[in-house]
């Protein structure tokens, strides 16, 4: 294959992972701005050093496996001022078990084997999967809070309240359209909102998010949608959670406890 046409086709592969990789950084993170510019760094990376696509790795191992060296040497690779809920998240960073989140979002949200963690992380598999273990564990434990449901199929919202009340949430309502989303979030407001894209009378999620968060302030938003690339297109302000359907139940968990971690105001209890 002609150097040029390998060149081409690494680029169209990694183009066709970004969304990916932002939505992991973005978890990762908890923030948007700060997720896009580790992901950003790493493209910067691959421009000047293309090797760990020629280690006999997937493409999207390759991927991930770059940005993790990132992640991990010293420092951001660019400075983000961070507020409100991020700057919260950074707190408690410090308390958990080093790479223990990375390993969880990597099998849980992200759907890598233990043995892809474990070539992403350079770690061996018996390590990732003791991370991953940790994770659980610490994050689940340690926060539990109050949650609205924001869906329109009632066997999906039926199967996500089950997930969250089994991790000790409760639930503040499920609302089927925009308008009711929005009336249920005055009555009792949420600590995090589950929300489709799509709604019964042909409303958006997406707007009664945006109009719960004008009134309520900084709540932590998981979208559960179909179609995740209208969420991570990167032109406008986006949600740091997105879980793809169909979804799986430990997927659900993982983001719930990243969300509530990054949102609480309360030291952890580990």
């Amino acid at each position: 294959m002609p150097q040029d046409t390998g060149k081409s086709y690494l680029s169209l592969a990694v183009a066709d992972l970004l969304p990916y990789l932002r939505r992991y950084a973005r978890a990762l993170t908890g923030s948007q701005k700060t997720g896009d510019s580790y992901a950003a760094a790493t493209l910067e990376a691959l421009l000047s050093d293309r090797s760990v696509f020629e280690m006999g790795l997937s493409n999207k191992v390759a991927l991930f496996r770059c940005f993790h060296t990132i992640w991990s040497s010293a420092g951001a690779p660019v400075e983000v001022e961070e507020h409100g809920m991020a700057e919260r998240a950074q707190g408690h960073l410090s308390k958990l078990t080093p790479n223990t989140r990375e390993a969880l979002l990597l099998h849980t949200v992200e759907e890598f084997s233990i043995k892809d963690v474990s070539d992403i992380m350079i770690i061996d598999e018996d390590e990732a999967g003791h991370l991953i273990e940790i994770a659980r564990r610490e994050m689940g434990d340690s926060i539990s809070g109050r949650v609205l449901v924001i869906e329109d199929e009632a066997i999906i919202a039926m199967d996500l309240q089950d997930i969250v009340a089994e991790m000790g949430h409760s639930i503040t309502g499920v609302a089927r359209t925009a308008d009711s989303a929005v009336k249920l979030a005055g009555m009792e407001r949420p600590d995090l909102i589950l929300s489709d894209i799509q709604l019964a009378d042909g409303s958006s999620g997406i707007d009664a998010v945006n109009d719960i968060l004008k009134a309520a302030g900084d709540i932590p938003v998981i979208f559960i949608t179909a179609f995740p690339e209208r969420l991570l297109t990167g032109e406008r302000p986006e949600p740091a959670f997105v879980i793809t359907k169909p979804y799986s139940e430990e997927q659900v968990q993982s983001a719930v406890s990243q969300a509530m971690f990054f949102s609480s105001t309360k030291e952890l209890s580990l």
